[in-house]
């Protein structure tokens, strides 16, 4: 399994030059969210996209989520199928697909011949995703908490497991999750705020480096830590927190156009 880094920025509009918001590009037909980053894939490309998988319905990771229909629905012989929990959908039909925001893709041409088409997944339930060229993949989303319902993903290849956070808060279910994963090899997990601003990260239900510690307080150093959505113009300093609070796990800060092979 392949997934490159199309966004990971906590915003847009500074830090490192062209900072795209949360996208994954899994092999080279699914995603995981679908922030600004997808926004930088040709047509041909966004057309292969068969399934995105949600992690929770804030803007920056669902930005492009409408914009692909509008690019390449009509190209595409078959629904694109969005993987997210009924709470997500629930939000995104309201909320997003409702004609008034957005067509509602999930009716256009018709019911019977939609653009779009949720399907609803639950915690701990894994979606078998099998492919003809990328072979046997598995995705299973995983516990976590945030300031509205989400999730974060883990990631099965033939190599070894891939788990992200998407956006969340300590959460000892998403603990106890990773250290049920005994693959795994990549951990791609937020600080969206440095420790100055520990107070607004609990209040909005994200993590920064003393709360990442927290969380990742009984892992053993086994896989490498890659370290997501940090807010722009505070990523230097909260890297720096991040590599003094975890020194033995190493963070490495994600970059938009990294690849992981598993």
């Amino acid at each position: 399994m392949k997934v490159t880094v199309l966004g990971c920025s906590g915003g847009i509009g500074a830090g490192r030059a062209g900072a795209r918001t949360t996208a994954l590009l899994v092999d080279d037909d699914m995603l995981i969210d679908a922030g600004t980053g997808v926004g930088d894939l040709g047509r041909e490309a966004l057309a292969r996209i068969d399934r995105v998988f949600v992690t929770h319905t804030h803007i920056d990771h669902v930005a492009c989520l409408p914009l692909i229909m509008d690019a390449v629905g009509e190209r595409r012989a078959a629904p694109l199928v969005v993987h997210c929990t009924r709470d997500t959908e629930a939000a995104l039909r309201e909320h997003l697909f409702n004609d008034r925001l957005w067509p509602d893709f999930t009716r256009i041409p018709d019911a019977a011949r939609p653009f779009l088409r949720f399907a609803a997944l639950e915690v701990g339930e894994p979606v078998a995703c099998d492919h003809p060229v990328h072979g046997a993949r598995t995705i299973v989303a995983l516990p976590a908490e945030h300031t509205v319902p989400a999730v974060g993903y883990r990631l099965d290849g033939a190599r070894g497991s891939l788990a992200f956070s998407g956006d969340t808060t300590v959460c000892g279910a998403f603990a106890d999750a990773l250290a049920r994963i005994g693959s795994l090899r990549h951990l791609i997990v937020e600080t969206a705020f440095p420790d100055a601003q520990r107070d607004l990260a609990r209040a909005s239900k994200h993590l920064c480096p003393s709360l990442l510690a927290e969380l990742l307080a009984a892992e053993d150093p086994r896989f490498e830590l890659w370290i997501t959505h940090i807010k722009p113009g505070a990523e230097r300093e909260t890297m720096r927190e991040n590599r003094a609070l975890l020194r033995r796990f190493r963070p490495k800060r994600l970059a938009r156009g990294h690849v992981f092979d598993f």
